[in-house]
């Protein structure tokens, strides 16, 4: 497994080869062992899928407030995304600057997202499928978000923004005085 640091301190592009013969294709999706530099002492504790069918669609942008900030790793199983993390780190020399990989099952990239990061991604692929590895439990009671097209931000979505949830729609657009989280 090889690691490349992205533009955001602490969100690394994680590329995996495959072991290929006639029978198909076999390869290591996650291991503690050599992922020691960016985990340290974390566990994954949650494992989710989603799928999402239109293209254009977009999901997020997601995080969890402290104490459950979460570490997530990114993999696409099915499909074609454009998967995007927003630094929301109080301090942090990338605050308000996002960073996003092309994530397909054939390139065997993952990314890997630090606490205090949103996270979001847009389908260019029609039923495309992630695989999310976390470092804390799901915690209704602590889930934040950014809006998607917030201007503070200003992500550039490779598509025009086809579909999005209502929850995804009502996320508010962050304030003049936001400071950052404190992680």
């Amino acid at each position: 497994m090889n690691l490349t640091e992205t533009n955001i301190h602490g969100a690394w592009v994680l590329e995996n080869s495959a072991f290929q013969d006639n029978r198909g294709a076999f390869s290591r999706l996650f291991c503690s062992r050599e992922l020691q530099a960016v985990m340290g002492s974390r566990s994954v504790v949650q494992i989710n899928h989603s799928m999402t069918h239109s293209v254009g669609a977009v999901r997020g942008l997601h995080f969890q407030y402290p104490p459950h900030a979460e570490m997530k790793i990114v993999r696409c199983i099915k499909g074609r995304v454009f998967d995007v993390a927003v630094d929301l780190r109080q301090g942090s020399p990338t605050f308000l600057k996002w960073t996003a990989v092309e994530l397909t099952p054939e390139s065997h990239l993952a990314f890997v997202i630090p606490e205090g990061c949103a996270h979001g991604f847009q389908v260019l692929e029609e039923d495309s499928q992630l695989l999310y590895l976390h470092t804390a439990f799901y915690t209704p009671d602590v889930e934040g978000a950014v809006r998607f097209d917030d201007p503070k931000i200003s992500v550039d979505w490779p598509l025009a923004v086809t579909d999005l949830s209502v929850k995804d729609l009502t996320h508010p657009y962050l304030l003049d005085n936001f400071k950052g989280l404190v992680i």
